[in-house]
Order: C-alpha cells, then structure tokens, then sequence
C-alpha cells in the first residue's frame, strides 16, 4: 500500500514519535542526550514550533508539537539530519540513525492533549529510567520537570500547558502532577500512539457498539479524534477555503478583523476572549471565524487561540456556517 501524505497544517497538534532504525540506540551518553536536546530547543525557536511535552528514550523519543508555518515536515527533516550526521561524526559509524519515516499523528487537542502530555511524560517511569516520580520531577531529559519547575529549558511551552489545569502556577502544578500520579498504573497506551478508528474510539468494544447502533464515524489512520475532527482535519488539508493569506500578513488581518467585528457589534475585545456565553457574544466570534478561515485560509486552531476558545468550538462555528 503506499504511503499517505503527512497532514501539515500550520498550526496542527501532533504526536510525533521517532525511532532508531531497527531499533538500535539514538543516544549512547549525555553529551549525545545534550546534543539532541540543544537541537530540538534550538530548532523550535528558530521556526516558532511550540513544544508541550517531550521524552528522549535509549532508542526512541516522543513530541508533541503545534506546527508552524515552518511546517513538521521541514522541522523534523532538520531535527533528524542535524541530529544523525553529528552522531555519526561524533561515533565513528556510518549509515542511517532512524527509520527512514517518523510517525506523526494529528491529535485532537480538546480530547487527548492532556493525556498527550502524561503518556509521553510518564515514558521514562515506564522504561524504569527513574525509578519514581520525584526522580522524574527533576529528570532532565523529558518535558515533565520543565512543567514541574525543577528544570529549565526556556524553548519548551510550559505556560500554555500549565494553563489546562490551573489559573495559578502553584495550583496548576499540583493538579497537574495529580493528574500525572493517576496515570501511573495506566500502563501503555496503544490507544495514544495512532490514529484510526478503533484508537480514536478507544478500543474495539466502542466500535462494535458504535455499529450496533447503526452509526458511522469517519476516521484516519493518521488522525486521532472523532468524526467531525477527522473530517475538518481533511478539509483543511484540501484548501478547501477562498484565499490563503501569506503568514507574513496573517497577524495583522486577524487584529484587523477582531478590532473592526468587535466596534461593530459594540463588544469589547476583553469580552470576546473571555468565554462569554452572552449571545452578541457568541455572534460576533462566529462572524470573526468565518471570516478569518474561510476568506483568508487561517488555521482553526490559530483562529481559536487568538479569541481564547477551543478548536472545537471554532469548528462547531464553521459547520454552522455551512449550506
């Protein structure tokens, strides 16, 4: 069968898994851990890609990412190759490092973005790496100490994913480091390393069941989210909208088109990104949204940041706005 084309949207969430060909180690000491690392930090600022959580492993590593206009593609292309040839270099050896194609999956954030962000965090306590979870409160190479403050990497979002469990640090620490406690007899997670129908279901039974009742959900095997998800995923990844505006002069069309919509309907722009139900509220964002995607090729995810609600909401706004 061959290969489906990677989904890379700016501004897509995905779950980026990368593997040492035939298995065989990607890191050997910590100048090696330091070297990959360093890259990663380094390449993520240079291209705006925002880290949430990471985990470099013996012979493999987890990341989740959004993508930037810079794309995943050329990211990981950059990642890997500066990576590999340092390596080799620096080993003495020749030949591949990876498996030729790394796997990315892209991840619907309202449903699986925490549990992202545990699973790939709790991997160095399921390789037994740490023996516990203070010691992976200050482990240096995975993304948790970062969220926990005992260690710095400055590259990685720490406040955007923070945010999902607090108003304030302090609280937001703890109930995250709660929520990471909890999973901890959890185990392995196939249902979080692929996309497609059964994982996005989450498992086998909720299929069968999904069937019994005589509905149908779309899926992907590079997606993992539910039907409405997988299907704005897709038409995205068509273009499917009337003009794409160049990156360069998206931030100021959407200030633009905020400012103007709001004076318009009399809302202040405060209101607008504070969750307010109210319905000239609501209104107003739909029109923005509309706008923003459909007439100018913005992202739904970049929509939903810059008016501070989530993907989802944005894509309830768009299928309402459809014929």
């Amino acid at each position: 069968m061959p290969r489906r084309a990677r989904l890379d949207a700016p501004g897509t969430l995905h779950h980026v898994m990368i593997r040492g060909i035939e298995k065989q180690r990607i890191v050997n000491d910590v100048a090696d851990r330091k070297n990959f690392v360093k890259r990663l930090g380094e390449l993520a600022t240079g291209t705006n890609t925002a880290i949430y959580a990471w985990a470099l492993m013996t012979n493999h590593a987890h990341i989740l990412l959004r993508s930037s206009e810079f794309g995943l593609s050329g990211f990981m292309r950059r990642l890997l190759t500066g990576y590999a040839v340092s390596y080799n270099r620096r080993h003495r050896r020749w030949g591949h490092l990876f498996q030729n194609r790394y796997k990315s999956i892209v991840c619907d954030e309202d449903a699986y973005f925490t549990e992202l962000v545990r699973y790939i965090h709790l991997n160095p306590l399921r390789a037994k790496l740490v023996k516990n979870l203070l010691k992976l409160d200050r482990y240096r190479w995975c993304g948790h100490g970062v969220l926990m403050g005992q260690v710095n990497y400055d590259w990685q979002d720490r406040d955007y994913v923070l945010k999902w469990f607090g108003k304030t640090e302090n609280k937001a620490i703890n109930d995250y480091r709660n929520y990471v406690k909890k999973g901890v007899d959890r185990g392995r997670r196939p249902e979080l390393v692929g996309g497609g129908l059964i994982r996005s279901q989450g498992g086998w039974s909720a299929v069968k069941a999904l069937r019994r009742s005589g509905d149908r959900e779309l899926s992907d095997d590079r997606i993992l989210g539910g039907g409405e998800f997988v299907e704005r995923i897709i038409k995205e990844a068509r273009g499917k909208v009337k003009y794409q505006l160049p990156v360069k002069e998206q931030d100021k069309k959407i200030d633009e088109i905020i400012r103007q919509r709001c004076k318009r309907a009399k809302v202040s722009i405060k209101e607008l990104r504070s969750g307010s139900r109210r319905r000239e509220v609501s209104g107003v964002r739909s029109l923005i949204a509309v706008e923003l995607v459909k007439d100018h090729g913005i992202s739904l995810a970049e929509v939903a940041r810059r008016m501070g609600v989530s993907t989802t909401a944005v894509s309830k706004m768009m299928n309402r706005s459809d014929p």
